[in-house]
């Protein structure tokens, strides 16, 4: 089988599956990026650049999906390449919205499209409205709709459709939700492991001697992802816990929601807005995967908030590593905590209430080891990389055979 994956970043969701997948000699893989810092045996790694950015002129509701156009030109013109040399795929496996499979098919007409779909755009009753502080002209309104033509594109003309959670498979519109799997990425349960005797020391950061480690992990540090109530709440959970070290992992950036003027960022927002002890609060960074889950392993209790959006995958590796999680009582989430059981869930905006369960897990360690054992299993049984990789594998299989509907995660309510 031959195998063409299409994603900006190499190699992101398909890391797993295009490794799997290159381990059989009788299949061919090549992934074409925008870059490819690393390399997976056995994958041919195929690097294109757009040829130019997006124009200023560009009217603005359109700017995403110009971006997404240029994208696939770009990716056309290197696609040809290939099938001048010979690459004819079976399949492609591309993530949708950023446009490199927007005319794929034109290249290859007889190859199938298994399209990664995360998110479809709703200016109301989702992400964007969900901030107190968001306020959405019909003019926001009529932008968010249409930034969605690039993923209608590809959910028109793809083959099938790969969505990793159910919350995510719910914003899509009903006529494209019966071309779709749901099917999780999977979490390295092997690797994302508790470790009972787990000390928090990294290159630059030792707290091997702390008892109480609170931690926040994510991308970027943005509403989103609820930074400032988290920040808001440890910082009144320091002046009340003296031996509390926190700890932040991500970049000072907006990965997700509007971006702040240039010079500015949450992080500089939160310092200069509250007062805290900053020898006891550490900002790590991106972390290397080795450091990151001692971080994990390490923590005490671990905050993790998101608007309704895409989940992040950190959420799920701190479940694996039996982490104690307080996390925001939204809709992805309630998808895979269940309060009180594998872990805790609080209003998103009320800081005291996130920072009141917290301090409750705090005290109660030794009582709520059956939470971080729930939070393990879950994972084992629902998110694990070693049940969810063959699964995954299958699922591209049948595709490109002509197997529609597939058999790999298909709902059946």
């Amino acid at each position: 089988m031959k195998v063409l994956f299409l994603h900006n970043n190499f190699p992101a969701q398909y890391r797993h599956v295009a490794r799997a997948l290159a381990r059989d000699k009788s299949n061919q893989v090549v992934f074409a990026s925008h870059r490819a810092v690393e390399r997976i045996p056995g994958v041919a790694n195929l690097v294109y650049k757009p040829h130019r950015q997006t124009r200023k002129e560009t009217h603005h509701y359109l700017r995403s999906t110009e971006t997404a156009v240029i994208n696939g030109q770009s990716l056309f013109r290197a696609a040809l390449e290939l099938k001048q040399k010979g690459f004819i795929p079976d399949i492609v496996c591309a993530h949708s919205g950023w446009g490199p499979s927007l005319y794929i098919k034109d290249v290859f007409p007889n190859c199938r499209l298994l399209s990664y779909f995360e998110w479809y755009y709703h200016a109301l009753g989702s992400d964007a409205d969900f901030l107190k502080e968001a306020k959405i002209s019909f003019d926001d309104q009529s932008r968010i709709r249409t930034k969605n033509l690039p993923v209608l594109m590809d959910l028109a003309h793809c083959d099938w459709g790969q969505v990793p959670t159910r919350f995510q498979q719910s914003q899509f519109p009903d006529v494209f939700k019966s071309k779709m799997s749901v099917l999780h990425d999977g979490v390295d349960t092997d690797y994302f492991k508790p470790d009972p005797n787990a000390r928090l020391k990294l290159e630059k950061l030792n707290l091997s001697e702390a008892d109480e480690i609170l931690t926040y992990a994510t991308r970027g540090m943005e509403p989103y992802r609820g930074f400032p109530e988290f920040m808001r709440a440890a910082a009144r959970l320091m002046k009340e816990r003296p031996n509390l070290q926190v700890v932040v992992v991500g970049e000072d950036r907006v990965a997700y929601g509007k971006k702040l003027p240039e010079g500015e960022s949450y992080k500089k927002r939160m310092l200069e807005e509250l007062d805290f002890d900053e020898s006891r609060l550490h900002f790590t960074g991106l972390l290397p995967y080795k450091d990151y889950v001692k971080v994990l392993q390490a923590s005490t209790v671990q905050a993790y908030l998101t608007v309704p959006f895409v989940l992040s995958w950190s959420l799920i590796e701190s479940l694996s590593c039996g982490a104690l999680v307080v996390a925001s009582d939204t809709a992805p989430v309630r998808e895979v905590i269940k309060d009180g059981q594998n872990g805790y869930l609080t209003d998103f905006f009320d800081v005291d209430a996130l920072a009141d369960r917290i301090s409750y897990a705090l005290d109660h360690q030794k009582e709520l080891e059956g939470i971080r054992k729930a939070a393990r299993e879950t994972v084992v049984q629902n998110y694990a990389l070693k049940d969810l990789l063959p699964r995954q594998v299958r699922l591209i299989q049948d595709v490109a055979n002509g197997i529609l509907p597939p058999k790999e995660g298909i709902l059946v309510e």
